[in-house]
């Protein structure tokens, strides 16, 4: 099956972007009770909901902005600047020994998601191939799922066997050659396009 080459890149990224945040997934909550001054479930809880929180308020005024231009070079810019955040975060764990680190790390993560989430889906919905939506979609969500999985699983052994400090920095760099990779999709976007504008009928944008 031919995809396009946007699609086809964003898709791997995906894998790549999902596999290296999903790599501490399932450590997180014993790496903060248990190598955090003052960690507990709770601040577990509190850090998860500060997340949604940055990206909440965030969003819907980076997305009306980026609406304003009908241009892609801004959206990729955004896209890329928030994978990079993102990419940052497990690093920063690296150095975290106080609750307020972790909250910080939780609110720059939840920026980087405000800034990535709403051109990623923009880009990826125009660039969609002609009646191939359902299979193009499930191929991002197959790709999200493989690598969370994979990684989730591999992280929880590399932690127990090696300690935290490897599992943030494979996640990280992992995570980074998400963003490197989303760099490659820069020659196929448009200056302008249309307002209203998701999927020409050709399949190519005008």
């Amino acid at each position: 099956m031919r995809i396009n080459h946007v699609v086809k890149t964003l898709v791997w990224s995906d894998f790549y972007l999902e596999s290296g945040l999903a790599f501490f997934a399932p450590i997180f909550a014993v790496f903060v009770t248990g190598q955090i001054n003052g960690g507990s479930l709770q601040v577990v809880g509190f850090a998860a909901a500060l997340t949604q929180i940055c990206k909440i308020i965030l969003e819907i005024p980076i997305a009306k902005y980026l609406d304003k231009n009908h241009g892609e070079y801004d959206d990729f810019y955004s896209m890329v600047f928030g994978s990079f955040l993102m990419s940052m975060a497990p690093f920063m764990y690296l150095f975290a020994s106080t609750v307020n680190h972790i909250y910080i790390i939780s609110a720059v993560y939840g920026i980087g998601l405000a800034f990535f989430v709403p051109p990623r889906f923009a880009i990826f919905s125009r660039h969609i191939d002609k009646e191939k939506e359902n299979i193009e979609w499930t191929f991002k969500s197959i790709a999200v799922g493989i690598g969370a999985a994979g990684a989730a699983a591999l992280g929880g052994v590399i932690a127990e066997k090696f300690g935290f400090s490897l599992v943030f920095v494979i996640a990280g760099v992992v995570a980074i050659m998400a963003s490197t990779y989303e760099i490659k999709i820069f020659k196929d976007l448009k200056e302008k396009v249309p307002q209203g504008t998701v999927r020409p009928a050709d399949g190519k944008l005008p």
